[in-house]
């Protein structure tokens, strides 16, 4: 169960496929959480710097 393996995790990251271990539709869905989450944490500390400065 190696980089190797079709059947694992790994094996389909370093081949570059998706299917039953490595699902197209779960990783985009996790990715647009996370940009989503970055946006709205990039948000709060512009407004803090913001109300800092005019204090």
């Amino acid at each position: 169960m190696g980089k190797g393996d079709k059947k694992s995790k790994r094996g389909k990251i370093a081949l570059g496929t998706y299917g039953n271990s490595r699902k197209k539709k779960t990783i985009k869905a996790r990715l647009k959480r996370s940009a989503s989450k970055k946006k709205v944490a990039a948000g709060t500390k512009e407004k803090t710097k913001r109300t800092s400065k005019k204090a």
